[in-house]
């Protein structure tokens, strides 16, 4: 029989797995996770995602009747050490589509080939591949809307999900799978609190999926804005590390609309098409994770205060919708999305702080961190994104928190220090009587600080800066 490599990347499960299901039709399998040291000097893995990926990976092993190789190096060199000693005939893997990724699996590809061994990749990770979505003038997309209804709803509908292979044969393989070895796990054990908060795994996957069907789907719409309800699916960890397609998704959403709720299923599905478009973006405009796509921007006047950047990690800028949201990340390794836009404007607006200080802490933090996701997003809030949020569009932390967070659950379970403050001054306490304070056990600056910004001047110096890019060019 044929001898097959199934090298796993961003697609750490069995059911829809097109590479794996290829490769246990045609022969024995090899499973290989290789932790690429060249990914490690372009951008290490942040810490969340490192205990994310750990756990993902035990959970791979067990379900591959712990037959995964995990190896740490140069994927080239590891796998013609395998190629070599195992007499293997191909390899296939499912595409990655990062910048250096592309790079690196071409010229693996042609290395391969050279010798006569068959590599072929598929997509996993995508409903539609970023080269067959264009303009009809042959350009790519830079606007959301066009790019989902009419390039990739007016293309062919995603693939159906295919079965987890049956009676999967493999490769006689004498090495230990030791995932440990990785040392993706912290040595100080800051990440146990995740486990308060996540099941982590191809099976909690689905087991999400299907809970957000049940109780999270109907009214999508409308309550995915609000943080403290179950409106959201939670599904964007399990998505990047690939331990649920997709497709899967689309197809299981798609098949509840005879409940009809027809309006949060489209929307829902809209939200798996911006990811769509943040893969679209990456792929079309490789730079997004470090330039602007908007190099106007290359000029706009950045301030530079690691105090102030210090104190909005760490949920301490004395606005308390904000603080909320950053501590939710300190807290689970994730933030609700509306929050994350909210964090995001008073950081680059309300602060004037260059985008890539966000994109950087929110990769070191977030379980989900997503290279497309991560960039186009923070490209989006700052306004030098593709389809951005307008300079004007500045939002008013206090004005947020009461519309979306009105009676304050959300906001009092992330800054409990202000649990006893009436609900008239939880989004705005600098505001409140002393007596109200006072009553709430509250010393604004010893027991809550301050706010370290004035909204409304800030807001305005925000909006000169914006408006001052009108017409200029770097």
């Amino acid at each position: 029989m044929k001898k097959l490599i199934c090298w796993f990347r961003c697609d750490l499960r069995t059911h829809d797995n097109p590479a794996l299901y290829n490769a246990a039709k045609e022969g024995l399998v090899l499973p290989i996770y290789i932790l690429d040291g060249a990914s490690l000097n372009e951008r290490p893995i942040g810490c969340a995602s490192k205990v994310w990926l750990h756990h993902s990976l035990v959970d791979l092993n067990k379900k591959l009747a712990n037959n995964l190789i995990v190896r740490k190096g140069n994927p080239i060199d590891i796998l013609a050490e395998l190629v070599n000693f195992h007499k293997i005939d191909n390899i296939y893997w499912n595409r990655c589509y990062e910048p250096w990724q592309v790079d690196r699996d071409k010229k693996i590809k042609k290395i391969f080939e050279d010798k006569n061994i068959k590599v072929k990749s598929y997509n996993a990770s995508l409903l539609w591949e970023p080269w067959n979505i264009l303009k009809n003038d042959g350009t790519p997309y830079k606007v959301f809307t066009p790019f989902y209804r009419k390039g990739c709803l007016g293309n062919d509908e995603p693939r159906i999900p295919l079965p987890k292979p049956e009676g999967i044969s493999y490769v006689k393989n004498n090495n230990s799978t030791n995932i440990r070895d990785l040392k993706l796990l912290p040595e100080i054990q800051w990440n146990k609190k995740f486990d308060k908060y996540w099941n982590i795994g191809e099976d909690a996957a689905y087991k999400r999926l299907d809970d957000f069907l049940e109780s999270g789907l109907k009214g999508y719409k409308e309550g995915r804005n609000f943080p403290y309800k179950d409106n959201t699916s939670c599904l964007s960890p399990y998505l990047h590390f690939g331990e649920i397609s997709p497709n899967y998704i689309w197809h299981k959403v798609i098949s509840q609309e005879n409940k009809g709720y027809i309006q949060d299923i489209d929307h829902f599905c809209s939200e798996l098409g911006w990811r769509e478009f943040s893969y679209y973006l990456l792929y079309h405009f490789p730079y997004l994770p470090k330039q602007n796509l908007n190099r106007n921007f290359d000029i706009f006047p950045w301030r530079e205060d690691k105090i102030i950047l210090k104190l909005w990690q760490r949920g301490k800028t004395g606005v308390p919708i904000v603080d909320a949201g950053m501590r939710q990340l300190w807290e689970m390794g994730y933030m609700h999305n509306r929050m994350r836009m909210i964090v995001g404007s008073f950081l680059v607006k309300n602060l004037l702080l260059h985008w890539k200080y966000g994109e950087k802490w929110f990769w070191d933090c977030l379980v989900d961190a997503d290279l497309a996701n991560n960039s186009a997003s923070w490209q989006w809030i700052a306004g030098c994104g593709a389809d951005a949020a307008p300079y004007f569009r500045i939002f008013n932390p206090v004005t947020q928190g009461q519309k979306f967070d009105p009676e304050g659950i959300y906001t009092r379970k992330f800054v409990p220090e202000l649990k006893n403050l009436p609900n008239e001054y939880l989004f705005n306490p600098w505001e409140a009587p002393e007596h109200i304070l006072t009553k709430a056990g509250i010393n604004l600056g010893i027991d809550y600080p301050r706010p370290i910004v004035n909204l409304k001047e800030s807001r305005d110096r925000a909006l000169i800066s914006f408006a001052s890019l009108k017409n200029k060019t770097p």
